[in-house]
């Protein structure tokens, strides 16, 4: 009920959530961010910022839709999450490690390399089981691709779509694991858009999906992401984020709660396109973090 009344208001009053800051500390920052952009000399920068202080947002191509990479995995855990709440499985339910899954175009079976992989972890325990939740760790903080297979083939594509949906995220799409290869060169991509990662945030930084104890946990797993280049380098040492990020060819994108030392959180999300230098685009999403950070705390 909770989540059908979430989206809901989302939808019928957009207004109520959210107001684009016109004139104050965000507003400010745009300038920064937009030259900042300009002279990257990426393709496309999407960027969405939220401040839980008093609402205010800073919305830059955020409805533009990109190639998700790594950030569908946020989705993942969030409908994960849900599942367990509703039918009571637990948390540890053991999941049955493999590393053979079909593919949704045409159900013909594929592998996925373990040398592609982030995380190496999750293949040792092939013929074994491992406790859901333990997946889902892999999944964000070592952005494993094979835990996430795994995931999405537990909890279901169709699930995570049906959750984003209700939530009123309408553009994101989750429709297959990774390395679907068949479904890529149908052009059967999961996708998002700056403004919906930025939603999705919200509602956990704010403890409204599910309840204040998921949320908690969620925000633990996301804070103890070991890919740190983007949001938390452009943030002074030791500053908390809560994030997930996403790279594939010519995409970098991080998308995080930040919590500064005497403010309260603000959401940032910053999806890049069209940067080959991956030093460049870490570069960039640092400089907009900082660009915001600084603002804010004015």
């Amino acid at each position: 009920m909770r989540v059908l009344l979430i989206s809901l208001l989302l939808i019928l009053m957009p207004g109520y959530f959210f107001a684009q800051d016109q004139s104050g500390k965000l507003a400010a920052a745009r300038v920064g961010i937009e030259s900042l952009i300009a002279e990257s000399g990426a393709e496309v920068v999407g960027v969405a910022v939220y401040d839980t202080q008093n609402g205010k947002m800073l919305l830059i191509n955020e409805k533009v839709s990109l190639h998700a990479a790594s950030t569908m995995k946020l989705p993942v855990m969030m409908e994960f999450f849900r599942q367990a709440n509703e039918i009571k499985t637990g948390l540890e339910e053991p999941v049955e490690v493999k590393n053979s899954f079909k593919s949704i175009v045409d159900g013909s079976v594929y592998q996925l390399n373990q040398k592609d992989d982030s995380d190496d972890l999750v293949y040792r325990w092939i013929g074994k089981k491992m406790p859901a939740i333990k997946l889902v760790d892999r999944m964000i903080t070592w952005s494993s691709n094979l835990a996430t297979n795994l995931m999405i083939e537990k909890v279901g594509a169709p699930s995570v779509g049906k959750l984003m949906r209700n939530l009123g995220a309408q553009d994101i799409r989750v429709l297959r694991g990774v390395e679907d290869t068949r479904a890529f060169n149908a052009g059967l991509n999961n996708t998002t858009t700056a403004y919906d990662l930025m939603l999705l945030l919200k509602i956990i930084a704010e403890r409204k999906f599910i309840g204040r104890s998921a949320c908690d946990r969620m925000i633990g797993i996301l804070t103890a992401q070991h890919f740190n280049q983007g949001i938390p380098a452009g943030l002074p040492p030791g500053t908390r984020v809560a994030h997930k990020t996403g790279e594939i060819t010519r995409h970098n994108h991080d998308a995080g709660i930040v919590f500064p030392l005497k403010n309260r959180p603000y959401i940032i999300v910053v999806l890049t396109k069209g940067l080959d230098d991956r030093k460049r685009s870490d570069k960039l999403i640092a400089d907009i973090s900082r660009t915001v950070y600084l603002a804010l705390r004015q």
